[in-house]
């Protein structure tokens, strides 16, 4: 997810407004990555791994579309 932070709470609950959905797909699968509007979106704190500022001009040189990449592992009971 990436928007602009509008709100957030002491256990990181987050209020996004902009928000864009990143469906990064795996370096074996045919289909390219795609990008989904969300809109007003709010995200629990408990589901929050990164919060920080984007570069906008580097990451709009970026074709999200062409990106692959791994699963990423669980963060709790590690």
């Amino acid at each position: 997810m990436v928007g602009n932070l509008i709100s957030c709470d002491q256990v990181t609950n987050l209020a996004l407004e902009n928000c864009v959905e990143r469906i990064i797909k795996s370096p074996d699968d045919d289909e390219e990555s795609e990008e989904e509007a969300r809109g007003l979106f709010m995200v629990r704190g408990d589901n929050v791994v990164v919060c920080g500022l984007v570069d906008e001009e580097l990451d709009g040189k970026i074709d999200w579309t062409k990106v692959k990449g791994s699963e990423i592992g669980g963060t709790k009971h590690v």
